[in-house]
């Protein structure tokens, strides 16, 4: 299953989001812009442990054919 971190969720009013196939791949894409967009250099462990706490699981939607 997809999942997702909203930086708003970590870094409120930033409306960044990142989506991956693993807590890892969304860590990857969350750090690198917090290094790009909020110049972190530096990223502090409760940072990350907050950040991974934030990640969650996204439910795919799934369409209904009519008349079932």
């Amino acid at each position: 299953m997809a999942k997702v971190l909203r930086c708003s969720d970590v870094n409120p009013g930033c409306s960044f989001e990142a989506r991956g196939n693993s807590e890892a791949e969304v860590m990857s894409k969350t750090t690198e812009h917090a290094r790009m967009v909020h110049n972190m250099r530096v990223i502090p462990d409760e940072l990350l442990s907050k950040t991974r706490s934030a990640i969650h699981e996204v439910a795919e939607a799934r369409g209904q054919e009519a008349g079932t």
